[in-house]
């Protein structure tokens, strides 16, 4: 029974994050949700602006505290480590939700894209980026990095390994695409209001820090493997005409470090 609770709960974690992904792109490109990013009532500007700053700086504390093997070793005295993943999976989603809920509009215009093709190319760069995103997640192990492999694995008792590390794809170009995703996906838009910017510019200086960390954990973890990975292969923007051969896979890296 208790085995059958742990996959119901992975699973569970995985679809409200899957529908807060989803979110995510209706509330970023003012479309097909009850709440985007502009809609709302407008509040006085500073108390606005300190609400939102707040609310990207929560997503990143959790964001990067909760990825942190230092935190994991303490966290999973608490919860059992098949569960570990999605509780991580479920409390970014709620934050997320928070950030959708409380978001308050500032929707002075900083650019506005007036010609059509502009306009048409920037909304196609939008949903490329996500869709980079979500590719990059199934280049590596998508259903290990959101929970659902482990819960699987305790359900049929078997034992947890880390996926091994692998180069293949977007990753033979640049050693993080899901966050290159996510930048360009933040960036892109015909319609760049102060609130979509404080939005872009917060999520991509948290992308950007927290890069750093996740590099030092993956140095840590695979040691010389992810150091030549490093100096062949750039962080977030590719080199034209250069990729980066396969390597064999041996080496495992864990749950959101690769």
């Amino acid at each position: 029974m208790r085995r059958f609770l742990v996959l119901v709960y992975g699973v569970s974690c995985y679809l409200i994050f899957f529908g807060t992904f989803l979110y995510l792109i209706g509330f970023l490109g003012n479309f097909a949700v009850p709440k985007a990013i502009d809609d709302g009532a407008v509040a006085p500007l500073l108390p606005a602006l300190l609400l939102d700053l707040g609310l990207v700086a929560l997503f990143g504390i959790q964001h990067s505290v909760m990825a942190r093997p230092a935190f994991k070793q303490r966290w999973t005295r608490i919860v059992p480590r098949s569960v570990e993943r999605s509780t991580y999976v479920l409390v970014t989603s709620l934050i997320l939700i928070s950030i959708f809920w409380l978001w308050q509009p500032l929707p002075q215009t900083v650019w506005r894209a007036e010609a059509p093709w502009l306009a048409g190319l920037l909304t196609t760069l939008f949903f490329t980026g996500f869709l980079i995103t979500l590719l990059s997640t199934y280049m590596t192990d998508h259903f290990d990095l959101f929970g659902l492999r482990q819960v699987w694995l305790r359900f049929v008792r078997r034992p947890y390994e880390y996926p091994p590390f692998k180069v293949s794809w977007f990753y033979r170009l640049i050693r993080h695409p899901l966050y290159s995703g996510l930048i360009l996906a933040f960036w892109a838009t015909p319609h760049m209001t102060v609130g979509h910017l404080l939005f872009a510019a917060g999520m991509t200086s948290y992308i950007l820090i927290a890069v750093r960390f996740e590099e030092q954990d993956l140095v840590s973890f695979l040691g010389d493997r992810y150091r030549d990975y490093q100096r062949e292969v750039p962080m977030l923007v590719p080199r034209p005409g250069r990729t980066y051969r396969p390597v064999d896979a041996g080496e495992r890296a864990p749950s959101g470090m690769r």
